[in-house]
């Protein structure tokens, strides 16, 4: 079993919905490819694409066996990836990874995931409406300094609050926060800004200006990543899981996957309420059609990674600002684009 991978966290999160059977994620029933243990986040749209990745066939397509486990936060990649517990990790925020290469640890970034964020910022009180009403509040975070209070730290900078004003408050994950706004224990704090109906029916709202997509498009919010060891030795394999995820980038934000999209959230969740279901699943299809936060290149550019590198500078989480080739290696993400041409 991979250390600090929670498992049993993802399962209490989703228990409601039935996802117990889906951290295998897209793993085959038998080994039919070339194995490969692939960490990532677990949020709903990360399984229906992961179940998607199985339904149109692009594992076995490209010869992959693929293992998927959970990732709680950004903070649990680090030490598999080193260890050699793990191969690649996807749909991860990385602004820990570059402090950590900075340090020395022998990683290297792949390619983009999540270009802009699919989250926003919400409240219940109906008197806090744009950034600017926070100052004074309570904002729910994760770990001071890690991607949650980072990216409202960055957001706020943008919209000119003076962050020394605003309290944040380290509740757990981006569920956790979400849950804390809507029971009222804080003032504000990060959901999902593509199911918007769903959460109005709790009673919140999402700030009018308080969409990351929209209003921080500039800040990264997930990359790829694995180690310089994991490249050396399993070089084909990363390329192959990279190739698998750009398919799978580029057929949801195409307009005729809608259908396919629903039903692989459908058949990911195995929920109680397709109904809901369906309304969710649809919504965050529209979300990606209008937005595109995915990397349909897996590329990250240089203008983005300086970018996300002055914030942590600027933050106190990085010292100086590295090369990108210290941190990046673009070359097995051009080959797997290369071979979906």
């Amino acid at each position: 079993m991979i250390s600090n991978l929670n498992r049993r966290a993802v399962l209490t999160g989703l228990a409601a919905l039935g996802t117990a059977d889906l951290l295998a994620g897209c793993a085959p029933k038998k080994l039919d490819g070339m194995p490969v243990n692939v960490l990532s986040s677990q949020g709903t749209e990360v399984l229906t694409i992961q179940r998607l990745m199985i339904e149109r066939g692009w594992c076995k397509q490209l010869g992959l066996a693929p293992n998927t486990l959970a990732v709680k936060s950004g903070t649990n990649i680090i030490g598999p990836l080193l260890q050699d517990q793990a191969d690649i990790c996807i749909f991860a925020g990385f602004s820990q990874l570059i402090t950590a290469i900075e340090k020395g640890a022998d990683l290297k970034i792949l390619g983009g995931a999540s270009l802009k964020g699919q989250q926003a910022l919400f409240a219940k009180n109906a008197s806090i409406q744009h950034v600017k009403d926070l100052e004074g509040k309570t904002v729910g975070v994760g770990a001071i300094g890690a991607q949650l209070h980072q990216v409202v730290l960055a957001l706020l900078r943008k919209k000119g609050v003076d962050s020394s004003r605003v309290r944040f408050v380290n509740v757990g994950s981006s569920g956790d926060v979400f849950r804390a706004v809507v029971a009222g224990t804080v003032d504000a704090g990060n959901g999902q800004a593509d199911v918007l109906a769903s959460v109005e029916r709790l009673g919140v709202h999402k700030l009018q200006d308080g969409d990351y997509a929209t209003e921080l498009p500039e800040y990264t919010w997930q990359a790829s990543f694995t180690s310089a060891a994991t490249i050396k030795a399993k070089r084909e394999v990363l390329v192959r899981t990279l190739a698998a995820y750009c398919k799978a980038f580029r057929y949801v934000q195409a307009p005729g996957s809608k259908a396919d999209f629903v039903k692989a959230q459908l058949d990911a969740l195995n929920p109680r309420d397709r109904n809901d279901t369906i309304a969710q699943a649809t919504s965050q299809w529209d979300y990606l059609q209008a937005h595109k936060i995915y990397a349909e290149d897996l590329m990250l550019s240089p203008e983005r990674v300086r970018w996300m590198q002055e914030l942590n500078v600027e933050l106190g989480n990085q010292k100086r600002v590295l090369p990108y080739d210290q941190l990046i290696d673009p070359s097995l993400a051009k080959e797997a684009v290369a071979r979906l041409v």
